[in-house]
């Protein structure tokens, strides 16, 4: 889970773990390019390079126009977990 949600986001924990493919994913709250990027501590523009990259990088997304592209909070949160490295088991 991360650490901190902004004000602005809607966060409903039991909808937050469906799977995005379902019915709810509506539900379990959005994040915009700038929420993301402060909440990864990147600047902006670092998410819209990721997007645009070869291969593609980042979190997974949802470009709405050409202006506008948000991140569910599930799908934020499986990155996050899927990137962590415990140095114990890394030894």
């Amino acid at each position: 889970m991360l650490v901190r949600h902004l004000h602005r986001t809607r966060v409903r924990p039991e909808s937050a773990e469906r799977d995005m493919a379902g019915v709810g994913m509506l539900e379990g709250g959005w994040y915009s390019t700038e929420e993301v990027a402060e909440l990864l501590g990147v600047d902006p523009s670092t998410l819209r390079r990721w997007r645009t990259g070869k291969p593609v990088q980042g979190p997974p997304f949802v470009p709405l126009s050409a202006r506008t592209t948000v991140y569910s909070v599930a799908d934020v949160e499986a990155w996050l977990a899927g990137r962590r490295v415990d140095p114990q088991l890394a030894a």
